[in-house]
């Protein structure tokens, strides 16, 4: 266990550095100090995933937030929350591992993906036209 959240904290570091919204700082002492710089801070996202929620802007896009995950039967547990936590915000199921929402939602997901790390297993995409877009605009509402 303390090897795989060592692992995940340095996937996590290591992103983090190459989106560039980390620096660092080396000490008298030799340790390193990890320092989340301007970018990092106007990117940081804080949430309490049991009261996450996506605010409604007032009027819809015509965009479609899709979310696509192909996650490990090893990381079953991931998976199943990241359907949990998909669902509780509002999304659609399309197909058992395609979610789709109407409102901007990337950071909300990004924050999701991070706290589990599966990342390399989930894609988002942005889409303006759906063959059954009519059906989704009734079923969440928006015109």
């Amino acid at each position: 266990l303390e090897k795989h959240n060592r692992q995940t904290i340095q996937r996590a570091i290591n992103e983090l550095y190459e989106n560039k919204l980390v620096g660092y700082r080396e000490n008298n002492d030799s340790s390193v100090e990890i320092i989340l710089n301007e970018k990092g801070r106007e990117r940081a996202l804080i949430f309490n995933l049991a009261t996450m929620k996506i605010p409604v802007p007032s009027r819809w896009d015509h965009k479609w937030r899709v979310v696509m995950f192909d996650i490990p039967q090893g990381r079953k547990k991931a998976r199943e929350s990241l359907r949990f936590h998909l669902k509780r915000l509002g999304f659609r199921s399309l197909q058992k591992s395609v979610f789709i929402f109407p409102y901007p939602c990337s950071d909300q997901i990004n924050f999701i993906i991070e706290l589990y790390a599966i990342r390399r297993f989930v894609r988002q995409i942005l889409v303006n036209e759906i063959d059954n877009g009519k059906h989704l605009q009734h079923q969440f509402h928006v015109t």
